[in-house]
């Protein structure tokens, strides 16, 4: 892939050092080829369509011909790259359902597609034109008088008169010499010329070809909500597994727990099995009280039932730091963003209790002008990085996914400030029964 464009190479001293020349005959040559195919498969398609429309077979194909501007465009977008290193990306979106019919409806509809349509018919009846024309009069026409001396030499040596490209009567090799020397100057001064050419008929065909301001924003709202659905998704199992765990695996190991119990009671006191059975039951009471810290940590039950700011109060209170938390009020707000803020702050307590060195932490949250902003302040010595944790790369990758943003700001020797904000809405709250 070229380094710079051809438009940025052309008033450089060293242009005609460099590949620019000869990347623009490439695209120019390329265009003239695919232009002249271009022109060629439109017509053998459009006589056999019609020709099939008198037995009701060509309709189809008639009705696919303004689709025929997509797989030029696609190549235009990826010949581009030989005047610009600039990616033209796409301006199709994806279909939201799988299928011919729903590819075929939305492609219908786009603007984009109509417009690769009217370039492709530009391209296979003016452009290519255009570019076999430069192509000529600035590569062909030079490289035929350099061509000279030979072209004299094979008509069989002076006394035989050849006329380099139909200009001028040439006889001897003095002048055949000459004409050369002529046509090398033209290249080199026409290779200006010829890249100017190229650039401008290449930006013609990005302002074409690439997505409009509104396509982007378009696909950015999909990308958008397609990583919304994503957490929804995500949030939506963890809850199903925490479920699973509380109804399950724990009622399981409370019922297990109860029955070892129950026999140790009735196990001679001293014997050897009421020891076995006083270790198999401390044992499942450490099992059951690590599923439950497991199950708390998967998506803690405050946290669904009384919003974040409670959840917050809860894990503060967990905390082997003294923390306050005075001045926490939030409303309701969407489910995938409590569970990142709560995320948020307990990984930020777990990081003051493992690694700060704190003495008090003070934790405040609140949620205005549409944005929730969680702060996290220790005492402790400070030197957090996010590039050397995990814990909080993937915290700063869970909030990018809803938009927000993580800010971490601990120089050394403290103090630590952690910041969460996450643009959201409050939930919507259900009218009472009447």
């Amino acid at each position: 892939m070229p380094q710079h464009s051809v438009w940025t190479e052309l008033p450089r001293r060293r242009y005609l050092r460099s590949a620019a020349p000869w990347r623009s005959g490439a695209y120019l040559l390329g265009g003239a080829l695919l232009g002249a195919l271009t022109l060629v498969v439109g017509l053998a398609l459009t006589a056999v369509g019609a020709a099939l429309t008198l037995v009701l077979v060509g309709l189809p194909l008639l009705a696919a011909l303004p689709l025929t501007g997509i797989p030029v465009a696609a190549l235009e977008r990826r010949r581009l790259l030989l005047v610009d290193p600039a990616p033209a990306p796409s301006p199709h979106r994806t279909p939201k359902a799988p299928g011919i019919p729903a590819w075929f409806r939305l492609r219908v509809k786009e603007q984009a597609t109509w417009r690769e349509l009217a370039y492709t018919l530009l391209f296979a009846l003016v452009l290519w034109l255009l570019d076999l024309t430069v192509l000529a009069c600035t590569v062909a026409l030079p490289a035929l008088l350099v061509a000279a001396p030979a072209h004299l030499a094979a008509a069989g040596g002076p006394g035989n008169g050849i006329r380099p490209a139909k200009l001028w009567l040439v006889d001897t090799y003095p002048a055949a010499g000459a004409t050369a020397l002529i046509g090398l100057a033209l290249l080199l001064v026409l290779a200006y010329p010829l890249g100017a050419y190229a650039a401008g008929r290449a930006a013609f065909a990005r302002l074409l070809l690439s997505p409009r301001d509104s396509e982007l924003a378009a696909g950015l709202a999909e990308v958008t909500r397609s990583r919304a659905r994503l957490v929804d998704a995500f949030e939506a199992e963890r809850r199903r597994i925490e479920r699973d765990l509380h109804d399950g695996a724990q009622q399981r190991l409370v019922a297990l727990t109860m029955s070892l119990g129950l026999a140790r009671l009735d196990a001679a006191p001293g014997s050897a099995l009421a020891d076995r059975l006083a270790t198999a039951h401390d044992e499942a009471g450490r099992v059951l009280a690590e599923l439950r810290e497991l199950i708390h940590g998967i998506h803690p039950q405050v946290l669904a039932d009384y919003g974040l700011a409670a959840a917050i109060e809860d894990v503060a209170d967990r905390c082997p730091v003294p923390v306050e938390t005075a001045g926490v009020r939030l409303p309701r707000l969407p489910e995938s963003v409590e569970s990142a803020g709560y995320f948020a702050v307990r990984e930020a307590l777990a990081n003051v209790g493992k690694h700060s060195g704190a003495t008090r932490v003070r934790v405040t949250a609140a949620h205005t002008d549409g944005v929730l902003r969680v702060d996290v302040y220790d005492d402790g010595r400070g030197g957090a990085d996010p590039d050397r944790g995990t814990g909080l790369t993937g915290l700063a990758d869970r909030l990018a996914v809803l938009d927000g943003t993580l800010t971490v700001t601990s120089p050394q020797g403290g103090p630590t400030t952690l910041s969460v904000e996450i643009p959201c809405e409050p939930r919507a709250q259900s009218a009472p029964a009447a």
